[in-house]
């Protein structure tokens, strides 16, 4: 294919496991856009603005389940009915590339769409129109420079977050009805863990050429990242249902109080009376100084996260909990943001790389030399016009963006990633005091009544 923007040709026929590619049209669409070089030509053409954002790009999975011409037929179904219908002119291709070493097939296909709507006679429409603000009268409100203030919006409504929830699970719900009109048991979720209340960590893809890797026993950064996800998933599991069964232990605990018409003793009393009980019966010197140790942590323990009563041990409890939740919730955004500064540094290399070769070019002022050049040297330019492309893409004010700053980015939060753990480690020890003090309560409680002596005790 030849770009017009560019000046340059992009190679795309060595692409193994391309098994069907496609254009399908809304009925306003012009009959040469067929032609993929013409229609994304026309699409660089019309944009002005160097930053302008060209396509949106999907890409969906296929089901291993279903054979080749089932899962044609569902992509297309799927295009048109959710895409084509709305006007919007899809560029698809399926995918299918060799599963290594016996690794699972990933059979899926890629859509473009260009951002910009069509007007009713095939011409291009705007991404988006002004609304103007108006005063009391109906009339526009200037700014202090003199200009009149408004809000762009954008013409469709393609780019909201709620309409792709809602493609999501016209895909989900299209897959499921094949699978049960096929008789076959297995049924795919678009939904999140979160929202299906799944008490889970989502894992990363890997992908057939980490997993491949991984099954020769070669450890990878996405099989260890899964590693580490998989064991903080089943510590963030154990914590939550450790922390709300302390939570009931705690209600039950106060509406028996209650209900006794008992008035309640301090934590102090409870943990005092259970090792004044403890060293009545300690046999050694060692046993009374080890009880005495743990006596004074745990005792340091209230003092220090100020919990007197029950419902003080209820409310920190529930601190912890939330803290947990939170700790989880934050694992999600931060690998994104590390995947993306790991694919733009290995950008920026490949950009450095090929920069002699792209500079070079320019070099030359015979045309025919220049042609030959380019035929020659075309993948490294195609690469190198890629890197930079989404280098700079990735730059607020469309730069190429310092390599430096973005390690620096990658490595603080690799440190704050590795501190993780530690997080929930720490969670798990808080756990560990709150559920011996549990024991302490419960050993005091369940002593025969003539054995009870708190000072400010229930029964004496």
């Amino acid at each position: 294919m030849y770009s017009e923007y560019y000046g340059e040709y992009s190679d795309y026929t060595k692409k193994s496991g391309v098994l069907y590619t496609e254009i399908l049209l809304p009925d306003n669409a012009p009959r040469e856009y067929l032609d993929r070089a013409t229609l994304w030509n026309s699409v660089e053409k019309v944009e002005k603005n160097k930053k302008a954002q060209l396509a949106y790009n999907f890409n969906i999975a296929l089901q291993n389940e279903l054979s080749f011409d089932d899962n044609l037929a569902l992509a297309r179904a799927f295009i048109m009915e959710n895409f084509v219908s709305r006007g919007m002119i899809c560029d698809f291709a399926i995918h299918a590339p060799e599963p290594k070493d016996g690794g699972i097939p990933n059979p899926h296909f890629h859509v473009l769409i260009p951002i910009r709507p069509l007007k009713e006679d095939g011409s291009w429409d705007a991404k988006q129109h002004r609304e103007y603000r108006l005063d009391e009268n109906g009339d526009r409100i200037r700014k202090e420079n003199g200009e009149y203030d408004f809000t762009s919006v954008p013409t469709t409504d393609w780019g909201k977050p709620e309409t792709l929830e809602v493609w999501r699970s016209n895909w989900a719900s299209m897959v499921n009805k094949v699978f049960e009109e096929k008789g076959l048991n297995c049924r795919i979720d678009n939904r999140s863990y979160e929202s299906r209340g799944i008490d889970k960590l989502p894992t990363i893809h890997e992908g057939p050429a980490v997993r491949a890797m991984e099954k020769k026993g070669i450890r990878t950064r996405k099989g260890d990242l899964n590693r580490w996800i998989r064991k903080a998933g089943e510590m963030l599991k154990m914590l939550k249902e450790d922390l709300s069964t302390l939570r009931l232990w705690v209600h039950a605990l106060n509406e028996t109080i209650k209900e006794l018409n008992q008035k309640e003793p301090s934590l102090a009393d409870y943990i005092n009376e259970y090792f004044n009980k403890r060293n009545l019966g300690a046999y050694s010197q060692k046993a009374r100084v080890n009880n005495i140790k743990e006596h004074a942590a745990t005792a340091n323990f209230l003092i220090e996260h100020k919990i007197n009563s029950l419902e003080d041990l209820e409310a920190f409890n529930k601190e912890v909990l939330g803290k947990v939740k939170t700790l989880s919730n934050s694992i999600g955004d931060m690998e994104t943001r590390m995947d993306k500064l790991r694919e733009l540094l290995k950008q920026y290399d490949r950009y450095t790389k090929y920069k002699p070769v792209f500079d070079e070019k320019y070099k030359i002022k015979n045309k025919r030399k220049l042609e030959a050049y380019n035929n020659d040297h075309r993948t490294e330019l195609t690469l190198f016009n890629a890197a930079r492309r989404i280098l700079k893409e990735s730059h607020p004010e469309g730069k190429i963006p310092n390599p430096d700053r973005l390690r620096r980015e990658l490595n603080e939060l690799e440190i704050k990633h590795d501190k993780l753990y530690d997080s929930y480690s720490e969670k798990r020890d808080l756990k560990t005091h709150l559920f011996k003090i549990r024991r302490m309560v419960d050993s005091v409680r369940n002593s025969k009544p003539k054995e009870r002596k708190i000072e400010r005790g229930i029964e004496r």
